[in-house]
This record gives C-alpha cells, sequence and structure tokens, in this order.
C-alpha cells in the first residue's frame, strides 16, 4: 500500500488563510474564506499531484459505500473546541468502538479526560494539524472494494478552505493502514461535505443541492459519474437546498435509520423550513423506491424551538434538531435541547430503534452552545466501518393476515463465505426465541430465506436473524438483537368494498411550500380510478405547461410543480377530475 505523508505543502493558503483558531472556525464559510475559497481549489490539484495521492478511481468493480448503522471499527473526533460535548461522545461510545482523537497533543485530552471522570480505555490519538472541530464535514467515507471485502477510504475536497482540516483524513488513514483516495485532481475533482451526504449502503445517496452549486464547473452527470467510480453510488437523490438553513447539509433534518427508513424533520405546519421539508420528502416518496422496490417508510421527530423560543427563520433563531445524530454500533448517540421536546424525541427514537442504547447530549448548553453554530453531534463525528464486514440485509415485515407462513428474506455476505444462518422467532420474549434455519435460495445475490409458521389472527411475532461466516464471525440483525428486534402483527385480512362510481372525485390540498422557489408538491385525493389533469395557468388564465395528465387511482396522489424553471410571479393551479374541478393561486418567488 502507498504510504503518505501528511507534510502536505501548505504554504499558498497560509497566506490566504486567516490565523482564526480551530475553536473560532464555525460550521460554515466566514466571509474572509468565501473569497479565499476559488484559490484554495486551484491550488490543490498540484499539491496532491506533488503528495503522490492515489488521485484515480479505486480499482474494483464492486464498490459499495457503508451506511452509518453498519459495524464499524472506529468513531473519529477533533479535540478542539466543544470538549466538554466531545467528553460525552467518547464516553458514549468507547465501551462500543475504539474512539480516533485527532489532536495536538495527547498528554493535554488524556489529563481533561481523567479530570472529567472517564475512562481512558479503547482510545487511539493521531497527532495532526487541524482547523476545526467539524469532522464529519471533512473526514474520509469508508467504502468497500469488494462489496464487503477491501476496505478503502475516499476523501473529497473540503467544501471550506482549510488546509489541515483537508489533510486529516490522510493521517487518519495512515494510522489505521487503510488506502485513501482522492477526489482532488481534474476530472475526478469534486467539492462535498459530510454533513451533505447520506448513503443506504446499497448505491442510493442523497444529498442538497449544495453539491452542484459548490461544483459549478461539473454537469450532474459528471458528479454522478465521480461518486459511481469512487463510492459506488448508483442512484444519487438531490433535493433543493432549504431557505432557511444557511449550510444547507441535510443531515440537519433527515437521517437514514436503515435502508427503507427516514427520520424526517418535522416543523409545526407553515413554519420555517417546513414546507419546503415535507415537499422534498413527498417529491423522494413519489419518484423512488428503496433498495427493496417499496416506499420510504418515514418516521418523524419534531424540529424545536431554540431556547429562546425562535424558529430558524426568525431573526437569531437557532437550527435545532434531533436528527443529527451518530450510530457507535448499539449506541446512537443524538443531540437534546431541553425537556420539554427532548422526551418526545427520545420516546420516538425508542420506537424506531429497539434495542439501541440512546444517548442524549445536551447541544444548548452554555454561553456557546454548538448548536448556535449549525451544528451537533454527527457533525463532529465520523467513523470507519469494520474492516472484516458479516453483512445482514433485510426487509422487515408488517402486519400479516393468518392464513399462510411468513417469509423471511435477507441478504447475507461475508468475504469468507457462511457457514450458516438462522431466524429467531417468538410470540413472548420472555419464553425465548425458536431457531429455524435459513436456505440459500439465490446464489447470485446472496439471498437466504426461511419460513416462520401460520400464526392465529391477534397474535404478535417477534424475530431476529443471526448469520455465521465461515471464519467464525457471528452477526445479528438487527445488530442490537435478541434485545431489539423486528415484529409483525397477524389479523384477519378483510376484503376491499368498491367504490360506487357516483362518488368518483379528486380534491387537491393546498400546494406547498407558497410561495414557491423549487420542487413544490401539490397533493391530491382521489376517490376512485378516473382521469386527471392539473395545469399550471398564468393571471390571464392561459396555460402555462400541463403538470400532469392521466388516470389516477384511489387514494393520495402527490403532484410536483418545479418552481425555479418558472419566471417570477402569480400562478394558478387548476385541477380537473370526472366530477369536480378547483383552482388555487400560487406564488413563484
Amino acid at each position: 500500500m502507498i504510504k503518505f505523508s501528511t507534510s502536505l505543502s501548505v504554504c499558498l493558503f497560509f497566506l490566504v488563510v486567516p490565523l482564526f483558531k480551530a475553536q473560532d472556525l464555525p460550521k460554515g464559510l466566514t466571509p474572509q474564506e468565501a473569497q479565499q475559497m476559488p484559490f484554495y481549489l486551484q491550488s490543490l490539484q498540484n499539491n496532491a499531484l506533488q503528495a503522490r495521492l492515489i488521485t484515480t478511481p479505486p480499482p474494483y468493480t464492486q464498490l459499495r459505500n457503508a451506511a452509518e448503522w453498519e459495524e464499524i471499527q472506529t468513531l473519529n473526533i477533533t479535540w478542539t473546541s466543544y470538549t466538554p460535548i466531545l467528553r460525552e461522545i467518547i464516553k458514549a461510545a468507547q465501551l462500543q468502538t475504539k474512539i480516533t482523537i485527532v489532536c495536538s497533543d495527547s498528554l493535554v485530552v488524556k489529563n481533561n479526560l481523567t479530570a472529567n471522570n472517564v475512562p481512558l480505555i479503547n482510545l487511539k490519538f493521531v497527532i495532526a494539524p487541524f482547523n476545526s472541530v467539524w469532522a464529519r464535514d471533512y473526514s474520509a467515507n469508508p467504502v468497500y472494494g469488494k462489496y464487503v471485502d477491501s476496505l478503502i477510504l475516499v476523501d473529497w475536497i473540503y467544501n471550506r478552505p482549510r488546509p489541515q482540516d483537508d489533510l486529516t483524513p490522510t493521517a487518519i488513514a495512515n494510522a489505521w493502514n487503510i488506502p485513501i483516495y482522492e477526489t482532488k485532481v481534474n476530472p475526478w475533482d469534486l467539492v462535498h461535505t459530510g454533513g451533505n451526504y447520506m448513503s443506504d449502503g446499497f448505491g442510493t445517496a442523497f444529498s442538497s443541492n449544495l453539491v452542484l452549486n459548490e461544483n459549478a464547473s461539473k454537469t450532474a452527470a459528471q458528479i454522478d459519474t465521480i461518486m459511481k467510480k469512487f463510492m459506488g453510488i448508483n442512484r444519487y437523490i438531490r433535493m433543493p437546498i432549504l431557505p432557511y438553513d444557511g449550510i444547507h447539509h441535510i443531515d440537519m433534518h433527515m437521517k437514514l435509520l436503515d435502508e427503507e427508513t427516514l427520520l424526517w424533520g418535522q416543523y409545526p405546519l407553515g413554519v420555517s423550513d417546513g414546507p419546503q421539508i415535507e415537499a422534498n420528502l413527498q417529491f423522494i416518496q413519489s419518484n423512488y423506491n428503496s433498495v427493496f422496490g417499496t416506499p420510504y417508510k418515514v418516521v418523524r421527530i419534531p424540529m424545536p424551538l431554540d431556547k429562546n423560543g425562535k424558529w430558524p427563520n426568525q431573526a437569531g433563531g437557532w437550527y435545532c434538531t434531533y436528527t443529527n445524530g451518530v450510530f457507535v454500533n448499539k449506541t446512537y448517540i443524538f443531540p437534546t435541547y431541553y425537556q420539554q421536546y427532548d422526551t418526545t424525541a427520545f420516546r420516538i427514537l425508542k420506537q424506531a430503534l429497539p434495542g439501541y442504547k440512546l444517548v442524549g447530549i445536551d447541544c444548548d448548553n452554555g454561553s456557546n452552545p454548538i448548536i448556535s453554530a449549525s451544528g451537533a453531534i454527527h457533525c463532529i463525528t465520523h467513523s470507519i466501518a469494520h474492516n472484516d464486514p458479516l453483512l445482514i440485509s433485510h426487509q422487515a415485515l408488517t402486519a400479516k393476515c393468518d392464513t399462510g407462513t411468513y417469509t423471511i428474506n435477507a441478504k447475507i455476505m461475508h468475504k469468507s463465505g457462511i457457514a450458516s444462518a438462522k431466524v429467531f422467532w417468538t410470540n413472548d420474549t420472555l419464553q425465548g426465541f425458536t431457531p429455524l434455519p435459513m436456505a440459500l435460495v439465490n446464489v447470485s445475490n446472496h439471498t437466504y430465506q426461511a419460513a416462520i409458521p401460520t400464526q392465529t389472527a391477534g397474535s404478535k411475532v417477534y424475530y431476529y436473524i443471526e448469520a455465521l461466516s465461515n471464519s467464525g464471525k457471528t452477526m445479528q440483525r438487527p445488530i442490537t438483537a435478541p434485545l431489539g428486534r423486528y415484529s409483525f402483527s397477524v389479523s384477519t385480512c378483510a376484503l376491499i368494498t368498491a367504490i360506487n362510481k357516483n362518488e368518483i372525485e379528486v380534491r387537491a390540498g393546498a400546494a406547498y411550500p407558497n410561495p414557491a422557489s423549487a420542487i413544490t408538491c401539490i397533493p391530491l385525493n382521489c376517490k376512485g380510478t378516473q382521469h386527471v389533469s392539473v395545469t399550471l395557468r398564468n393571471v390571464l388564465g392561459q396555460t402555462v405547461t400541463e403538470l400532469y395528465n392521466g388516470l389516477t387511482e384511489n387514494g393520495v396522489k402527490n403532484v410536483f410543480l418545479f418552481a425555479d424553471t418558472y419566471a417570477k410571479g402569480v400562478y394558478f393551479i387548476e385541477v380537473k377530475g370526472e366530477k369536480n374541478r378547483s383552482v388555487q393561486k400560487i406564488i413563484i418567488k
């Protein structure tokens, strides 16, 4: 493996980067940094070549960017500002994994931890220069070169002119003896930030359009190619930026909890970024399915007021959020603020993450709380996935009828092969679980299968999956099993009553957000299958464009207006069904 020195020449940048102390650097760009960013980017390519970094795509055909909930071997932090929060993170995570601490003096860190009753266990110190605490944004991303083998790290260009931060991934890669690939040389140069990125572990990733804005010289297709070549991302879902989120990082309002579940921040109706966040969600739900081919599940969690009683759209309001948490194997660490909202967040997370140890850390405390800088727990941590993963991917069963058996399918993979796989199930967790062997039913996609016997209506089934590799490694899914497990209820399934043709109608809900500037959602509630048209008209009643024209089935359907493709002004949205018609005004700003 090629080893690199972290002494990459950055003298050009010291001429332009102001001499801020690490604790002074915000999560966003300072005005000086905004001016310096173009010079910084111009200098990067030459420096990357001089330092002999690996700047070509990884030589693997089966790249897979690990998801955050997968098993990790270390959690990374940078020891600088907000040390009380860093201490709490270490204390919560050190029984689950090793903590890699980038710092300038390990003795200073050890003394601080000891003085605050934090054990000096499971710690790995990397002595390296740095600029700021925002490790999520500048750290490298774990990618498997052969789906479950050949772990590498992929490092983007940090979207801040902070050259020392941009070098810490190399220092960490050297400390863990992991190859690192850099997207820093044309045509593979990509400016990106970890707070604006999430992966499902199976080739789908999410970001805001910030990644397009910060790579204006590249087309969306070129960015997609870089993500595929370096990280195995085959489907890159990007959403409009939010009006009041100054940094435009998606981890401030959403999080992937597993392959098919989105934790989604929710404001009260019409408040702050609520309308655009909801429109973005509905766009995803209407246009994309999970890796299992089914719509994403959504867990909504409140976005709280800050301690001064303000929302982000109000002067001085902070972007308080519960989605900015981090998985550390069987523990989930998330930000807290004050009891009124914290108790609700804890209840929601406990239900969504069964078996996980939930650790809340106050991010709204002291004279300079971290949330005032638009960051929290996720923003100051990153992780390196395990170098010996045993992958189990499974779509949990939902409610079932009291007829037939209940088939459990799972993709199970390990580089040494799978020796055995089992489903453990029960109707009563106090009585223990019954094992069922899983059979390999599809060699090409590594699918294993078992069938839980038929249950009577009214019963509930709890289950989890366990696999053993040929090398002797054991893994469960959920990772917290048996304390955490999947469950489904059994009921008698009734026949669906046909709808009377005379009752057919379509009702249009209020479009949101309105005023509109990006993706805008027009919700329709259709009663019965019918032909529906949705038309955008100008103030003279003339047709601007037809947004939708076709058959709709019984239920809810969303139609979308891409407001940024039209001139600013007042428009009308006309919705016509077979029995009724409605019109509403919309403003494009």
